[in-house]
């Protein structure tokens, strides 16, 4: 998702006042946008905001991460990454009137993005993902990065299952050392279960008390 600037944060430190939750909290008007001077104003720019992400969010599910853009000639691309600017010009240094602004016509650039992608018959985002049934009937879902993991995430439809990246599959290899060495021995293995090494037969004793040779607590028959 190409991410706009959100709304500037201070927090108070040290005694010196200064401002939360895009907030201000004293009467001081410098370093903060003039949109952030009320909270009327704050929640109203916010909305702008949020409503120019929620587009992003469903160009994202519908062409992928950071596809969109790059899907388009270079003079609309040229023209939205100004809007862009405009947009984060305005969240930072601008009024009111100026998000309103920038936060709609952003919205409008994304739809025109949208509009070429789809006249010109670029190929909408699809997973690249791998799956398998495990032997509890879990659908463990492979995908190659965070990216088409979310794009699958983002497409599941209710559909149960979990999803791996390439990467987490390969910190579970190395946590299995004997996977790897029996790989690198036995070129061709095939890994039919891994198993856990053998239970310590010391856990089942409670503690070092006795000597090893005492009958165990459990042994000592009741008397009635």
């Amino acid at each position: 998702m190409v991410k706009q600037a959100k709304a500037v944060k201070r927090v108070k430190t040290n005694d010196v006042q200064g401002y939360a939750f895009g907030v201000p909290i004293t009467g001081k008007t410098n370093d903060f946008p003039k949109w952030h001077e009320t909270p009327g104003m704050f929640i109203a720019g916010q909305e702008e905001i949020d409503e120019v992400d929620l587009v992003a969010s469903e160009m994202e599910r519908k062409w992928g991460c950071d596809r969109l853009r790059l899907m388009v000639g270079k003079e609309l691309r040229q023209k939205f990454d100004r809007q862009r600017y405009k947009l984060n010009q305005a969240i930072w240094h601008g009024d009111l009137e100026a998000v309103k602004q920038e936060a709609q016509r952003m919205v409008k650039a994304w739809r025109a993005l949208d509009k070429a992608a789809t006249e010109d018959g670029r190929n909408q985002a699809a997973p690249d993902v791998w799956e398998t049934t495990l032997s509890d009937g879990t659908v463990a879902v492979i995908a190659w990065d965070w990216k088409d993991a979310a794009l699958f995430e983002a497409q599941r439809n209710g559909r149960k299952a979990e999803v791996y990246t390439l990467a987490e599959i390969g910190r579970m290899i190395e946590a299995f050392p004997g996977v790897m060495r029996a790989k690198t021995l036995f070129p061709g293995a095939v890994v039919t279960a891994v198993r856990g090494p053998d239970r310590d037969p010391l856990r089942a004793i409670p503690d070092s008390v006795s000597p090893i040779d005492d009958v165990l607590p459990w042994d000592i028959e009741r008397e009635d």
